[in-house]
């Protein structure tokens, strides 16, 4: 009713609001009298409904208002429907962040450039506990089976052995195994729990230095504290500065995962987000970066 008065308002005849709303003069001039009746007043000072009543005027102000707003909201409504506005909640490893990852949000933002993505680094156990606390939408990282999530492996990374390359050890690094480790000093990380390799469990129960953040554990490696053992993945982009050393005992890999809640429980951006990562992963797309 209040778009239909508006229009007759703004047209000032009966004939022209109803081709501009896509009905008949009858029907647009039933439902007018249904809303002058609502009000309890006139709205128009003649038949014609060329001049307004000052109630009318009044009326006029309010209805453009609101019907601006809920037309503001039907789009909003729909736009996050074909994922064209909403949020895009990313909780995914540093080594993802850096390498994988940007590839997929530059297409991501160019095909829904509206979304607005929140991106965190941090570690897989933090991130497991993100989505099932429902700050994040999709994970990625290294998880176990989470009742209620659905896990979908990317790929797997064999570790490494990370140092300067102008350490020792990267001058016969194809004879590394990880008894011929010795004496290093071994900074330890989050990710070394994965290492089962059973000659690594001694070499993890002497190091005396523990460093979660990977940015801080390049760091110590970048000043010569010690060395480190990462998946590949972490160092990819970084290959100029340090050396990836295979070992050849290594056994071990990190496997990678995308997680999250089922596809019906997720907003529009973030079905949209997993189906392009299935895409770019089918095409080969990210094959260069894993």
């Amino acid at each position: 009713m209040l778009r239909c008065f508006t229009m007759v308002a703004t047209h000032g005849s009966l004939s022209e609001a109803a081709d501009a709303l896509g009905r008949t003069p009858s029907a647009v001039s039933m439902m007018l009298k249904q809303f002058e009746d609502h009000v309890g007043s006139a709205l128009f000072e003649t038949a014609r409904k060329s001049r307004l009543t000052p109630i009318g005027k009044l009326i006029l102000t309010e209805a453009r208002r609101e019907v601006a707003h809920f037309e503001n909201t039907v789009s909003v409504i729909e736009g996050l429907a074909r994922s064209e506005l909403g949020f895009l909640r990313l909780a995914v490893t540093p080594s993802v962040a850096t390498t994988m990852l940007p590839p997929v949000i530059f297409k991501y933002a160019q095909k829904h450039p509206n979304v607005q993505i929140d991106l965190r680094d941090m570690d897989s156990a933090t991130i497991a506990r993100e989505l099932d606390r429902e700050r994040a939408d999709i994970g990625i990282g290294s998880f176990s089976v989470v009742e209620g999530m659905r896990r979908t492996e990317l790929f797997s990374d064999a570790f490494g052995l990370v140092c300067r390359k102008d350490h020792p050890l990267a001058e016969n690094w194809d004879q590394l195994t990880w008894r011929t480790l010795g004496d290093q000093t071994i900074i330890a990380n989050g990710l070394c729990k994965q290492i089962t390799d059973p000659d690594f469990a001694p070499i993890l129960a002497r190091s005396r230095l523990m460093v979660p953040n990977t940015a801080s554990l390049l760091g110590l490696v970048r000043q010569g504290v010690g060395v480190t053992v990462l998946p590949r993945l972490a160092v990819a982009n970084l290959l100029d500065e340090f050396a990836f050393l295979p070992l050849a005992d290594a056994t071990a890999r990190r496997t990678v995962h995308l997680m999250s809640r089922p596809n019906n429980l997720l907003m529009p951006a973030a079905r949209e987000f997993l189906k392009l990562m299935t895409e770019m992963k089918r095409d080969g797309s990210l094959a260069p970066y894993l």
